[in-house]
């Protein structure tokens, strides 16, 4: 674009002057056009005047729609219409780029004019757009909210700064054309139709430099960015607008400079921004026209806001020609060139060249003219007419005089009618019967050549940003009226109206006004960083009127349900349980797994036709308590006398009985295939009996059960969830035997009642917590205290009562086809030791006494389990009791109820850790009857409730023992779910892990199992009254606020979790898990690495001086277990072995550092420790001879303890002290060492080393000037390399540097992605970017620098570069160097004041649940980061090359089946192909870390990375390799991954030198390391003495053994004589 004749337009200057009174600019304030003239003169009455209506004036489009509708009465014009819109009408809500989404320099995206005006406090209260609503990162949320509207449309803008940041081509951003392609297809998964508009206001800032929309070039750069929006999304979209509201960007932009860019001129530049805007509309209709449409099939059209305008006296022929004028200055100023003939309209020219010759001396307007090709390019170029609008206008004539703008130059003066309701705005006015005239207009004035249909764009209303934002009656009726009107004027004037859209989706940036004013259906919380979005009333009202395709009465819903179920599923009876039961075989089978083999993730989906849903039961959310005739259950009466936390009730809870549409919202949103929810007894028969009946209550679950069907959700109903009605309890309650007859008739009524509809039912929610919480502690309704007996008498009332009524279902069967069960709850009860048959025999008794005590009698033989009934009658007897106190069922009882069940419905939440224990026998308990302890499995996370841990792998067992012991039913999870605190609301992270595991181990159990889970139930649906814990805990995906009166839902992210959950149908394979087969390239090195300090121990020999290390080692409690490296893995006398293994491995490098002091014993080059160079020499003679190429890091931790005595590497002294180090390792081993690393991780130096001390030398919080040195000392270090030795030598130099892999813990919040971006920057940036950038990161220098000065520090904590430093340092690599372990996730924290590295970072790091632990607490597997660093070195360095110098795992224990380091090797190697292969990534080589265990720092011995292990019990320590090593040497050989498709291949086959073999294998899989005056003879512990003497006896015992065996053998030699005499003896005898 040509800049140089428009830079006086440039905004840069304008906005700085906006604010400064005295400065004076083209054209001058003026009241804007869009705001009402004060005073408002006095309006004539339609009635009084409209027999002398004037229309001779005006044009005749305006004169006859005027016309038609003046003689009106206000109660005509007002009258609603009880219609519905047309079956395929458009309903859609909209949004604004910049406004909602935030992000505003996020992955490259350019500055727009909005961002500029912004950052120079030109908006409410200087607030900006620069977050938003965030919905740069929150795609799935703001889709979320489309599915609760229901809507079929999203109008949305696309941001030109997001895809070309300079507004041209050359500039595109790939990723912000990602995040729309992300939200299209986003919005096409819900099946919503996606509508974009192109340009909505927000300008890159670079085109505005440049003149913008004054600029005539920017025609043909609008023109190239709508080709490539066209042909990147037009697959998709199959609607554009071009612009929207242009007026508003000529008006207020370039006119009264209200608006971005701040233009004041209403004499050239607003005339001159409208004429570019219209041709480039044009053109971009034109390129979609000849190059997309016949491919695509899409339309472009044109959103163009205007008001409807009347006369203030009608009476007045100048008034209402004034009215005209106001449209054709609004509206036909752009709509005129489109629809009708290519040009302003002629009033609108006539107007301004009248103008013109009344003022000489100061043209009040330059309006541009049009070229005849022009007019023909431009007429016709609209598919559809777009119309903005929210308000109308009084209008009357006025002589303007010479002033700019359109009230001067047009002659007329606007005004508001007093009675009309107002707004947030002060330029909208509730008018919605101008909506239906102004409809007709345009179809009269511009369509009527053109038939081409009307889409209303934009509707709507601010309200304040203050008060109650979320009832917004206001907004409802404003929706209301306006609505109507556009269905009036589809029904009654035939106007083609195709859609309705109301703006907005949800609060935003609202220009000048910042967040003061709220357009949104949904509220979003401008104030917490996760903006989290809620649904104010409006949004539901819109979604009935989308429910009901506008105002007609709705009409009832009928519903034929599939027949699934015409017959009993009442079977044969399965065998009693036996004890402990058959399903023991789980315990065998699972209890035995690795922590690696729990945890592994099991991708994979669950088959069609899955149940997926979610939970909610009638007195935690119903509310109503005693509304429309309901009367008191048992819990209305316990909450109600104060027995929970802070005297909460169920009495409004989540106020659902008043709320069902704001629940379907929430269900529609889902997307759940079904909706458990239970009955209120008491709300259908007020006093528990027939005659009670209330036929309101009725009512309300008819509406719940007909919208559910409505959306396709399935129901499923629970007859009895605890809320006994209050009057059935003073019969006694289920204690009562009558209860079982009453309660069947409740069913019969809810069969007969709701049976046509709903086809799951549940009798009982957890018959076991009524029975034992209700009448054995007494800790819930009717809180009977009884825990001996009330709880066996209520169970077996309880079995019976499920049983009839599941008869009682038999009758309605075959016309109903229902499926009807109980839904029982069960922990899972892990034996403490499984080894212990007893302790198995307890888990199983665990089972029987909780889930069997039900589910055997419905499932088995009708009959309790013998477990329980051995139990409770043996304790019966020794508590000196005549029977047993468990009842009995009769034989006809148990005929009754054994089958009585379609499906098993299982609740369950958590897992226990049980042991036998001999239990009191006083006072009677059941509890105590089962004779067993429980305890939490301590090593699974906490959850706010207590003793109810997330055990995931628990269900996975529990679903196979129900398999087992109850022959293979079908089952349904029909409860699952976590509790969060009260102060966790919508990021509640923790139910996110709790949901990705739990459903994980159910898809294991339905998929690697083969159990028949046929559907899972999320608990539950939103916050509600749990119960004890009244609402001091959430079960809820979307959190419910209890302050407020409204009980506001908004949903949290596991809301949006579980939807792509359901979506997904379980977890499908993502493509980071899937194996990438291929090679890399021929030349790729493949190494493994050691470390001097590690493995070679001789501290003091030969000459060796000593190390920070070895001081630090020998200091108590620096190092676990008091372990030292003075021998190590003795690799300073075992070369040869070292070497060996290193063969095995098929290596083609091997990376070991040398050792500091053994070569300058006291740091410094005044003596050369010529032992020590001959060490080095003699292992890389030996590597030589193997043919393996070394790999020399020059420092790897272990400084010369004479050198830090003087500071180490606080002294910048030892920049040249190490410059001189590193020449005496080039000069001596240069000419066989072509590959250097100058520092191995000097981030571990800088920050654990001078930081926080846990790592030698053990300083504290001295990190960032050793770091400086040490990056001062690498440049060095290669200068010198590079100056004097590289000629001759032709090696490589460069660093080691490591880092982890940081991704946000909350993807969707914009503070967790800058958390991210500061860890990795003041991670991975702190040291590669002075050396590959030049210097510190900048974000790391303005946080260090602003926090010091903050504190009152005179300059900042961070040293810096001097110019000369920075050239010196930048470029000093020849590759990078990395080692990589794992990834974090990150998430900001604020520590204040504190002056350090962690208080500058300002980063918390947390783990995801479901990553495999390792040996070392920090290091979690997860292979998906080490492709993405990768990448980001790529992106961040200039794609350098790569060589990884460091990637392995640990374990704690010797486990030679190191499965789960073969795992970690083909992961993170495959990732590191697909960087190679898919990423372009500059890989060279790999480095496995490490040959062998090794002493590993502050860890000493007790972490193992090594391929081999090294047994330290042996004084040899032998190199022994695990089965890692094989697997490691078969990449190798294959050079990578060979494609199973063509066959096996050679490299495959194992080498059997590296495969451990039985000779070395230890008798257990697990073994513990043992000291070295300790060894392990025949799996004991023993002293080396007494494991001689044992030899010596076992070989005194071989020899008796031996000699025992020849006298045994002689005898059977002896016997076997005598026996071949035998048989020949009898011969003869027959013979005879």
């Amino acid at each position: 674009m040509d800049c140089s004749s428009y830079q006086f337009l440039s905004d840069t200057n304008i906005l700085k002057a906006l604010g400064n009174g005295r400065q004076n600019v083209l054209g001058f304030d003026m009241v804007d056009m869009l705001r009402p003239a004060d005073p408002t003169p006095k309006r004539h009455s339609h009635q009084s005047d409209r027999s002398h209506l004037q229309t001779s004036s005006c044009s005749l489009t305006y004169c006859k729609t005027w016309s038609n509708f003046a003689t009106m009465t206000s109660t005509e014009r007002d009258a609603f219409l009880n219609e519905s819109f047309p079956v395929d009408f458009q309903w859609a809500s909209s949004s604004e780029s910049f406004k909602v989404e935030g992000g505003w320099a996020e992955d490259g995206k350019g500055e727009s004019i909005w961002d500029r005006f912004g950052h120079y406090g030109l908006a409410f209260a200087n607030q900006t757009a620069d977050l938003a609503c965030d919905s740069y990162h929150k795609v799935d949320y703001d889709v979320y909210l489309l599915r609760g509207l229901h809507v079929n449309t999203y109008q949305f803008s696309i941001s030109w700064a997001r895809i070309f940041p300079s507004g041209h081509r050359g500039s595109q951003s790939e990723k912000g054309a990602l995040y729309y392609d992300k939200l299209i297809n986003a919005l096409i998964d819900s099946g919503i139709q996606p509508v974009v508009t192109l340009y909505h206001w927000d300008l890159p800032q670079a085109l505005q430099d440049c003149g913008g929309w004054t600029n005539a070039s920017i025609v043909e750069a609008f023109k190239d960015y709508a080709d490539f929006c066209f042909s990147r999304f037009g697959d998709r979209i199959k609607t554009w607008n071009t612009f929207s509201s242009p007026w508003v960007v000529s008006h207020a932009g370039y006119g009264t400079g209200e608006h971005a860019p701040g233009v004041k001129d209403y004499v050239v530049a607003s005339y001159q921004a409208t004429h570019n805007m219209i041709k480039s509309h044009a053109e971009a209709w034109h390129v979609y026209n000849e190059k997309y449409r016949k491919t695509q099939g899409g339309r472009v059209g044109i959103a163009l806001n205007s008001d409807w305008a009347e006369p203030v006296d009608p009476s007045r022929p100048e008034d209402i020609a004034a009215a005209d004028r106001y449209l054709q200055f609004m509206l036909g100023w752009f709509a005129h060139p489109i629809f009708v003939d290519g040009d302003y309209p002629a009033a609108f020219k006539t107007q301004i060249e009248q103008k013109i010759k009344e003022c000489p001396l100061s043209e009040p307007a330059i309006l541009p003219v049009f070229t005849a090709e022009e007019r023909k390019r431009i007429h016709g170029t609209a598919d559809y007419f777009g119309l903005n609008h929210y308000t109308s206008r009084l209008v009357n004539n006025s002589v303007g005089g010479c002033t700019p703008g359109p009230q001067g130059v047009g002659n007329f003066q606007s005004h508001v009618d007093p009675s009309w309701s107002s707004t947030a705005s002060d330029w909208i006015y509730s008018a919605p019967w101008g909506l239906r005239r102004l409809l007709n207009y345009i179809s009269t004035e511009y369509l009527n050549i053109i038939k081409v249909p009307i889409h209303i764009t934009g509707n709507g209303m601010p309200t304040e940003h203050i008060g109650d934002s979320l009832n917004d009656v206001s907004r409802i009726d404003y929706m209301r009226s306006y609505i109507n009107e556009a269905l009036k004027a589809i029904h009654l004037d035939g106007v083609n109206v195709q859609r309705f859209t109301v703006q907005s989706l949800m609060d935003g940036f609202e220009g000048p006004q910042g967040y003061s004013e709220h357009f949104g259906l949904h509220h979003v919380n401008f104030d917490l960083p996760d903006r989290p979005r809620t649904p104010k009333q409006s949004a539901y009202f819109y979604s009935s009127v989308i429910k009901n395709n506008g105002f007609a009465a709705k009409k009832l819903f009928f519903y034929a349900p599939e027949l699934k179920n015409t017959e009993s599923k009442q079977n044969t009876s399965i065998l009693p349980s036996t004890v402990p039961s058959q399903a023991r075989v789980v315990w065998m089978k699972f209890s035995s797994e690795t922590n690696f083999q729990r945890k592994l993730y099991h991708y994979g989906t669950f088959p069609q036709g899955f149940s997926w849903g979610v939970s909610s039961s009638a007195y935690q959310i119903e509310g109503g308590w005693n509304a429309d005739g309901k009367r008191p259950s048992v819990w209305d009466t316990f909450t109600q006398n104060g027995n929970i936390p802070d005297n909460a009730n169920g009495d409004v809870a989540c106020d659902s009985y008043h709320r069902l549409e704001e629940d379907f919202y929430m269900l529609r949103a889902l997307k759940v295939k079904s909706y458990r929810f239970s009955l209120s007894w008491s709300r259908i028969f007020p006093d528990g009996q027939r005659t009670s009946l209330n036929q309101k209550g009725v009512d309300y679950y008819n509406r719940l059960i007909d919208g559910l069907l409505a959306y396709n959700i399935t129901p499923m109903v629970t007859l009895y969830h605890w809320d006994l009605p209050e009057a059935l309890q003073k019969l006694g309650g289920w204690d009562n035997v009558e209860m079982i007859n009453i309660f069947n008739d409740f069913c019969d009524f809810c069969f007969a009642t709701f049976g046509d509809r709903v086809t799951f039912w549940m009798t009982f929610n957890q018959p076991h917590t009524i029975a034992w919480s209700g009448y054995g502690l007494g800790q819930i309704p009717p809180n009977v205290t009884n825990p001996g007996i009330a709880p066996y008498r209520v169970a077996h009332n309880l079995i019976k009562a499920h049983a009839k009524a599941y008869h009682t279902d038999d009758k309605y069967r075959a016309s109903q086809g229902g499926l009807i069960s109980i839904a029982l709850n069960a922990d899972w009860f892990e034996p403490k030791d499984v080894n212990v048959p007893r302790e198995v025999v307890a888990a199983d008794r665990a089972l029987q006494f909780q889930l069997g005590w039900f589910g055997h009698p419905i499932f088995k033989n009708g009959d309790y389990p013998d477990a329980m009934k051995w139990q409770v009658g043996n304790k019966s007897e020794l508590q000196g009791l005549k029977e047993t106190r468990l009842p009995s069922f009769s034989e006809e009882e148990k005929m009754f109820i054994k089958g009585t069940a379609d499906m098993f419905c299982v609740n369950h939440y958590t897992t226990k850790i049980v042991s036998h224990d001999t239990a009191r026998l006083s006072p009677q308990s059941y509890l105590d009857d089962q004779d067993l302890s429980e305890a939490e499995e301590s090593d699974s996370p906490t959850t706010a409730i207590s003793k109810q841990r997330a055990v995931a792998w628990g269900l996975r067992r529990l679903l196979n023992w129900i398999k087992e012991e109850y022959g293979d039913p079908e089952i349904y999870i029909t409860e699952n779910g976590v509790a969060t605190d009260i102060m966790t609301t919508v990021d509640d992270i923790d139910r996110v892990y709790y949901y990705k595991t739990y459903v994980d181990e159910a898809l294991k159990a339905h998929n690697l199992d083969g159990v028949k889970v046929k559907g899972y139930i999320a608990t539950s649906l939103m916050d509600s009254f749990e119960w004890l814990n009244g609402y001091k805990v959430g079960f809820g995906l979307h959190h419910v606020d209890f302050t407020n009166p409204n009980k506001p839902r908004t949903p949290k992210r596991s809301a949006h979790y579980y939807y792509q959950v359901i979506k997904d149908n379980g977890f499908p394979l993502p493509d980071d898990e899937k194996i990438l087969y291929g090679e890399f390239p021929k030349t790729f090195n493949w190494s493994t690495a050691s470390a001097s300090y590690q493995i070679e121990g001789s501290w003091r020999a030969d000459g060796k001086g000593l190390s920070i290390w070895d001081e630090f080692a020998h200091t108590p409690l620096k190092v676990s277990n008091s372990d030292n490296g003075d021998i190590a893995c003795d690799s300073y006398n075992k070369i040869d072995k070292d070497v060996e293994v290193l063969k095995k491995l098929k290596v083609t490098h091997y990376r070991f550092s040398v050792s500091w002091p053994r070569v300058l014993p006291d740091g410094t080059t005044n003596h050369v420790n010529e032992a020590g160079v001959n060490y080095y020499h003699r292992l890389l003679d030996a590597l030589e001879a193997a043919n393996i190429q070394p790999q020399l890091t020059l420092y790897h931790w272990d400084l010369p303890l004479a050198l830090q005595k003087v500071g180490g590497w606080e002294n910048e002294t030892i920049v040249q002290r190490f410059r001189g180090y590193a020449d005496i390792l080039f000069s001596r081993f240069g000419q066989r060492v072509k590959f250097w690393i100058t520092l191995n991780e000097p981030y571990i130096v800088a920050n654990l080393g001078y930081g926080y001390g846990s790592f030698a030398p053990g300083i504290f919080n001295r990190q960032y000037v050793a770091a400086h040195n040490l990056i001062k000392a690498h440049a060095e270090a290669w200068h010198l390399y590079n100056d004097k030795y590289r000629a001759t030598q032709g090696g490589i130099i460069s660093i080691t540097i490591n880092s982890d892999w940081a991704e946000p813990r909350n993807p969707y919040k914009q503070e967790d992605v800058d958390a991210t971006n500061r860890y990795l920057q003041f991670f991975i940036g702190w040291f590669a970017h002075p050396i590959f950038r030049g210097d510190y990161p900048e974000l790391m220098k303005t946080i260090i620098r602003e926090r010091s000065l903050a504190a009152g520090l005179p300059e900042s904590r961070l040293p810096e570069f001097t110019p000369e430093e920075i050239k010196r340092i930048n470029g000093t690599h020849d590759y990078f160097g990395l080692n990589h372990y794992c990834s974090i996730l990150s998430y900001p924290v604020n520590l204040g004041k504190q002056q350090d590295y962690e208080g500058d970072r300002g980063t918390g790091a947390s783990h995801d649940r479901t990553w495999i632990e390792s040996g070392s607490f920090w290091l979690k597997i997860t292979p998906f980061g080490f492709r993405k660093l990768l990448k980001f070195i790529k992106d961040e360095y200039r794609n350098p090359p790569i060589y990884v110098t460091e990637n392995g795992v640990s374990e704690r224990e010797v486990n030679l089946n190191d499965v789960h380091r073969k795992y970690f090797y083909e992961q993170y190697i495959n990732q590191a192909l697909k960087a190679q292969v898919l990423d372009g990534v500059d890989l060279r080589g790999y480095t496995a870390w490490s040959l062998m265990d090794n002493f590993e720092w502050a860890a000493g011995y007790v972490e193992r990375f090594g391929l081999f292990f090294v047994n330290r019990s042996d004084p040899t320590l032998p190199r022994i390799p695990k089965n890692s090593a094989s697997r490691y040497a078969s990449i190798i050989t294959c050079n990578g991954f060979p494609d199973p498709a063509l066959g096996p291949h050679e490299c495959l086959n194992p080498d059997p030198e590296v495969t451990a073999t039985t000779a070395v294998t230890m008798p257990h899989t697990t073994a513990a390391i043992l000291p070295m005056s300790r060894v392990d003879f025949l799996g004991l512990e023993l002293s080396s003495h007494d494991a001689e003497v044992a030899l010596y006896v076992i070989f005194a015992f071989l020899l008796v053994s031996l000699l025992g065996a020849f006298f045994v053998l002689h005898r059977l030699w002896k016997t076997k004589r005598k026996l071949k005499k035998a048989p020949v003896e009898s011969l003869k005898m027959e013979r005879m």
